[in-house]
């Protein structure tokens, strides 16, 4: 027990617990971000979990799979049974029974790759965590120290600068920049202040500078931190509802094939006895039959494909809370983007001084600079400099005058500076006409006509006054981002509506969505506005996506399919959302669409591939299956296979073989564009159904000349 006032000093000795440089750098962003795709360290945990995943009671979730597996562990009992009785001929089944196995292991394989980049990931993160020191803030005002472990939702403790904050929490008092490079991977310090949209912290994270007083809002165990390493496992990742209907749709067509292979024995048994010739088909051909015909392609990649789209969202600095949320963005319909720091850089600047008549541009200029010298808000600091520009104003020093600033004032709604004499404001129209006619002074009525045009373009105007004299206006704009036009056209090649929200009026709201190119956009906007907004959008069918990082934005990211709250904000937004931004970028929102509809692109794609390259394997199998029962089937052979063993071990080594080359594919994601659902259809029918079809008929073709030239065959 510190036996110390609440507020004394703690020395340095006191808050030793740091996290090592070498590992508060961008645990996240740097650290599989930075790794490549085959990377040794996940290649060899991908290996050992690749042998742990034939328990069957693992492989029974995935149904295609299952049937391999269950095949190969049949074909292994035959050649064990054979083994003393069939002689040189069980080489050939031993070979099946081997590449059959491969098929599985290769499956479990790209489904481990894919888990053990989250699982490397999840291990970076771990190292960010520490038992650091907490002083808890008592009752009557003492300090304790305790373990950070120790501390409950409700507790209050305090932090100064160089201690690490112990826990999640909201700051309710004081302000401090802070290293939140833990967890962003961004070396710049953020501020984090009570009150407001910025007073979230968490822990693990460090304070900089000056001291904050925190109340704790997680128990051990259920920080930001311990949900983000619970998250980023792939091994825990539940299957989103188009990953599931398409498990059901592979699992019926594997039962369709297995029907249809059970039926060909007694088949093949009436056609010998009709000819008069040919042998039964063994039981290691009519599972190779069975495993090559089925959809084993996409079956084997399905899980990898899902969990990479969660790794390449994670690689964005994105936490989605479920693959469902991934998968929802790539089918979203609307997207709402906040106008201030999405569409816009958020601070607005000064553009232009219009006099009004009697008065010059370079009086105007004066009278504005020199009321904004004390305004420190972007909009001030931008005053200045347009004076400094358009008319040579440098920066007068002002302390050997008398001179007083008066702040601005939601009140009042203007500032300004009282010196030598002059009373010099600016502020909202109304405000600055005002306090000129509470002066006895006239309005000139040119204002309201300038003030006005500037609304209906989008911009803010300020009023300027020399005491009881208007001199004109200074005219505030929104600097729409570079390039936003350019990115909101791809969204609308992708078939996604894009709506501005602000709490600006109609003509400003309308003048910056036509800038921007947006589609349409929500103009005084409140909180149960945007909430119905979305929920009007989904009653007409449309999926919809927005950004937060209010407790106001809370409600709307609850109802939003894809609710991106950002870091920096409050507790509620992030609760509420099923993403978090680590960067906190709001435009991050246009990226993540971009990556669900890869992973569903990715999906649809290797699923044709799939299902495409079984038509190879029938002018493989079936010939050597039939062609002595049926010569005529020889026909079939256009790949001119060297013998029919070594047609049907060909056809079994390229299935599994496919699996290991997509692997990459899998995980990477297939290239995607922003272009029309038409035009894509037609992309990827050419290039994976066509190439489904294309490639197995050289590589079949090449394994069947090894086979043939190493006597394997």
């Amino acid at each position: 027990m510190i036996n110390a006032p609440f507020n004394a000093p703690i020395r340095p000795s006191e808050h030793k617990t740091e996290i090592p440089e070498h590992e508060s750098s961008a645990l996240i962003s740097k650290g599989v971000r930075a790794r490549p795709l085959f990377d040794p360290e996940i290649l060899k945990r991908a290996t050992k979990e690749s042998f742990l995943k034939l328990n069957p009671w693992h492989v029974v979730k995935n149904p295609v799979i299952f049937v391999v597996e269950v095949g190969a562990a049949l074909t292994t009992a035959f050649v064990i049974k054979d083994a003393f009785t069939k002689g040189p001929d069980i080489f050939f089944d031993i070979q099946i029974s081997l590449w059959l196995w491969f098929t599985v292991l290769f499956a479990n394989f790209a489904e481990a790759m894919a888990e053990a980049r989250g699982k490397a990931q999840a291990d970076t993160l771990r190292k960010t965590k520490s038992d650091a020191t907490a002083h808890k803030v008592l009752p009557d005002k003492r300090v304790e120290v305790v373990s950070a472990s120790a501390l409950r939702t409700g507790d209050v403790v305090f932090c100064e600068a160089g201690m690490l904050i112990p826990g999640d929490g909201e700051v309710i008092e004081g302000i401090a920049t802070v290293d939140e490079s833990v967890i962003t991977g961004e070396s710049a310090p953020v501020i984090r202040e009570a009150g407001g949209d910025r007073s979230a912290v968490t822990g693990g994270t460090k304070v900089l500078s000056d001291r904050i007083t925190i109340r704790i809002t997680s128990n051990p165990g259920e920080t930001f931190l311990d949900r983000m390493i619970a998250l980023v496992e792939g091994a825990v990742r539940q299957k989103t509802p188009n990953e599931i209907a398409l498990n059901i749709l592979i699992a019926g067509l594997t039962l369709i094939f297995l029907l249809a292979v059970a039926t060909l024995p007694p088949y093949a048994k009436y056609s010998i006895s009709a000819v008069g010739g040919g042998s039964m088909p063994s039981v290691a051909v009519l599972i190779s039959l069975l495993v090559c015909l089925i959809p084993t392609t996409i079956g084997g990649l399905l899980s990898a494909i899902g969990i990479a789209g969660m790794d390449r969202v994670m690689q964005h600095n994105v936490l989605a809370m479920s693959g469902k949320a991934v998968e929802a963005a790539g089918d979203i319909n609307t997207l709402l983007l906040d106008k201030t720091g999405t569409i816009t850089f958020g601070n607005r600047q000064a553009v232009e001084f219009i006099p009004v008549e009697g008065v010059s541009a370079a009086e105007l200029a004066d009278a504005a600079q020199l009321s904004s010298l004390a305004d420190e808000t972007p909009e001030g600091r931008s005053v200045v400099v347009l004076a400094k520009e358009k008319y040579n104003l440098r920066g007068r020093e002002v302390s050997e005058h008398e001179a007083d600033f008066i702040p601005f004032s939601a009140y009042t709604r203007m500032s300004g500076v009282d010196i030598d004499g002059r009373n010099l404001r600016k502020g909202a129209t109304e405000a600055i006409a005002q306090f000129v006619a509470e002066l006895g002074g006239g309005v000139p009525e040119s204002l309201t006509r300038i003030s006005d045009g500037i609304s209906r373009n989008g911009g803010t105007p300020l009023a300027v006054a020399d005491g009881k004299k208007i001199l004109g206006i200074i005219h505030l704009k929104d600097i729409v981002k570079g390039g936003m036009k350019e990115r909101l056209t791809s969204l609308r090649a992708m078939g996604i509506r894009s709506v501005m929200i602000t709490g600006d009026n109609p003509l400003t709201a309308a003048a910056i969505a036509h800038e921007a190119g947006v589609d349409d956009f929500l103009a005084q906007a409140t909180p149960k506005d945007k909430l119905e907004y979305i929920k009007k959008e989904q009653a007409e069918g449309r999926l919809v996506a927005m950004t937060g990082d209010g407790t106001n934005d809370a409600p709307a990211l609850a109802q939003a399919d894809v609710g991106v709250a950002m870091n920096t904000g409050t507790m509620a937004a992030k609760e509420a959302g099923n993403m978090v931004d680590l960067d906190s970028n709001p435009t991050k929102l246009i990226e993540i669409v971009a990556i669900g509809k890869q992973l569903l692109m990715t999906r649809g794609s290797l699923t044709t591939f799939s299902i495409a390259n079984d038509i190879a394997k029938y002018f493989a199998i079936i010939p050597a299956m039939f062609a002595p029962i049926y010569p005529a089937l020889n026909r079939l052979n256009i790949m001119g296979l060297h013998s029919p063993e070594s047609a049907v071990l060909s056809a079994v080594i390229f299935n599994a073989l496919i699996i290991i080359v997509l692997i990459p594919l899998a995980l990477r994601g297939v290239n995607y564009k922003p272009v029309t659902a038409g035009r894509m259809l037609t992309r990827n029918l050419l290039i994976y159904g066509l190439g489904g079809i294309i490639a197995p008929f050289p590589g079949i073709w090449m394994i069947d000349r090894l086979l043939a030239v190493f006597h394997l065959a």
